[in-house]
């Protein structure tokens, strides 16, 4: 059995590793390419092959540079794999040797020095190390903002500022005061504190590219204390490069992101990386921890026990997509005993079931400061589902809560609709597809009406919500002036039931951006609807797609938007005969068994004798 399959993304064999080599300065390249490496400004150069940058006078643009490699490696099984190569971050030795460099340019004779005098060394040596640590600083932002990740613009901006820092320092002359103004501000550059791994392709990582991807952590003094590993699949060489590496900063750490970073390797394997893992981190004071995309089970889940027992000031914790069965759920609940200060708990997409759900109502008792809760498409029925909104009611201070795509039904509906009287501060809703029926959806708009003033999300999609509902959900509606999204989609409110909802939007509604009604078995009604709508200062989007509005209607909705046509979602799936397609369908199955029997009765043949 593997664990942490890639889940949607690409191919679980995948081979392909991402290894950055922080001073190699060469762009990713497929085997046996020939690339070229750009001419670097003016001033500073950096030498590709010997890892090192130069600082010299002006001269004319060389022809680029070009470099021959073979980029692939070989595996501990004697596979060979393709073997991405970063432009950064630079390795410390780079980054030293630059501020050799810049130290004999600001003190030895150059044009510029000549031009504008040089410093002593003491006073060089001082000013190139705080111009490499803000040329650094200012690379390192715009690399966590570069879409593609390979850096290669990051050098380049590095090179610059470096380049550009050292004529300041040199055009200031003797000006004491300008310099040290300009000391101020290099040492006044914030350090970083987000170490980040996750991005470009997905790779399997092993204890070679780990040692080069981890080294900045090593760096003594380094002031990280966010670190994510996600997308990167450790194997066990790897994770005991990483082990010690975390143990020496587990005490500066306080967010720690290793969701999706066991994928496609072998269950024990796995296991055993997480075990690494937990036991590095054990003891650390983390606020957020994010194990989510594992496929964890109640295996998985034990193999963090040291680290989740350890935890006294977690304040957001993610356990989505991992396969939380009930024994699962059952090991969280043992395993995370402090749950005082926690803010932020996430359980979708897993297998939970009303077992596992009862197991998590026991975590939500112990949550008085829960902020943000979402078990969203967890398979919980009505039994687990009635658990859960009774633990909600210890939640007092509950802004978030998402309870999407289970199976909750009309009696779980009902609790819930008693538990939310407790939630003022309620700002987002959602209970799409919970089988709530006009019941259940009556109830909470009742108890919404009274409560949650500073409501601004409201979904209740795909629950059967017909007509006989709607004046409840509009009389809510109406009274929640800080809504800004309501969706309604895939019920059965029909025109009687828009036309309540249409009443709604009116003096107040200001700040109303989106509403769905789409598949809603709407007709004419979809106009007062737009009518009702467009005239609302930050209104964005109108959908009443899968309807059954008519070509007029739609060419009547189209001439109400008119001046602002982004605000009106697409109407290419209605049925402008006013057909349902699913009632289509089975009237046709029906019709087409109908004539089966007729034609068998006309061929039978009774012979009424014995």
């Amino acid at each position: 059995m593997k664990l942490g399959l890639w889940r949607k993304k690409q191919n679980p064999k995948l081979k392909t590793s991402q290894i950055e080599k922080p001073s190699f300065p060469v762009p990713s390249f497929s085997n046996r390419a020939t690339v070229a490496v750009p001419t670097p400004p003016p001033y500073i150069h950096f030498t590709p092959l010997s890892h090192s940058f130069s600082l010299d006078e002006p001269q004319l643009e060389k022809p680029r540079q070009r470099v021959e490699m073979d980029n692939t490696a070989k595996t501990p099984n004697g596979e060979r794999r393709q073997i991405t190569i970063k432009l950064w971050p630079p390795s410390e030795n780079t980054r030293l040797m630059l501020v050799e460099r810049m130290t004999n340019n600001l003190s030895t004779p150059t044009i510029f020095t000549r031009k504008y005098g040089s410093l002593g060394q003491p006073e060089a040596a001082k000013y190139a190390k705080q111009i490499e640590e803000s040329a650094f600083c200012s690379a390192n932002q715009h690399y966590e903002q570069e879409p593609d990740g390979d850096g290669s613009s990051a050098v380049q901006l590095y090179a610059r500022e470096c380049s550009k820092l050292i004529l300041e320092v040199l055009k200031g002359g003797a000006k004491l005061e300008e310099k040290e103004a300009l000391k101020s501000e290099v040492e006044s550059a914030p350090r970083e504190t987000f170490f980040d791994i996750s991005k470009g392709q997905r790779a399997f990582i092993e204890a070679d590219e780990a040692q080069v991807l981890l080294n900045p952590l090593k760096e003594p003094g380094n002031s990280y204390t966010k670190i994510c590993f996600s997308n990167r699949s450790f194997g066990l060489g790897a994770a005991n490069v990483a082990g010690p590496i975390l143990a020496s900063i587990k005490n500066q750490l306080k967010e720690v992101d290793l969701s999706d970073f066991v994928a496609g390797r072998p269950e024990a394997e796995a296991l055993d990386v997480m075990n690494i893992f937990s036991e590095a981190l054990e003891g650390s004071h983390l606020k957020y921890l994010n194990i989510s995309d594992n496929a964890l089970g109640e295996k998985g889940v034990r193999a963090f026990a040291k680290l989740l027992r350890s935890q006294t000031s977690l304040e957001e914790l993610y356990l989505m997509n991992d396969g939380i069965s009930k024994e699962a759920a059952q090991a969280v609940c043992e395993l995370v005993p402090s749950t005082e200060v926690l803010k932020v708990l996430h359980f979708h997409n897993n297998m939970t079931g009303d077992e596992g759900a009862i197991a998590i109502s026991e975590i939500l008792k112990r949550c008085p400061l829960l902020e943000d809760f979402r078990c969203s498409s967890t398979r919980v029925g009505s039994e687990g589902g009635i658990a859960l909104t009774e633990a909600l009611a210890q939640c007092r201070i509950l802004k978030k809560l998402d309870l999407r795509d289970n199976m909750f039904g009309v009696e779980a509906g009902l609790k819930l609709s008693e538990a939310l009287k407790k939630h003022e501060n309620l700002t987002e809703i959602y209970l799409s597809y919970l089988n709530l029926e006009d019941d259940g959806a009556v109830a909470i708009a009742n108890t919404l009406k009274e409560s949650a003033p500073s409501l601004a999300v409201l979904e209740m999609a795909g629950n059967d919500i017909t007509a006989e509902a709607a004046p409840s959900l509009a009389a809510c509606i109406a009274s929640k002036k800080s809504l800004v999204k309501l969706n309604l989609s895939e019920n059965d409110l029909k025109d009687d039931g828009a036309i309540q909802i249409s009443k709604a939007f009116g003096e107040g509604q200001d700040q109303l951006k989106e509403v769905d009604v789409s598949q809603n078995s709407l007709t004419t009604t979809a106009r007062k609807l737009a009518q009702a709508l467009v005239h609302l200062p930050g209104f964005k989007l109108l959908n009443v797609n899968g309807n059954f509005i008519s070509e007029e209607d739609i060419d009547e909705l189209r001439s109400i938007f008119k001046e602002c046509q982004e605000k009106l979602g697409p109407l290419d799936e209605n049925d402008p005969e006013g057909n349902d397609f699913d009632d289509k369908e089975d009237g046709d199955e029906d019709e087409g068994s109908q004539d089966e029997l007729e034609e068998k009765l006309k061929k039978l043949d009774v012979n009424q004798e014995n």
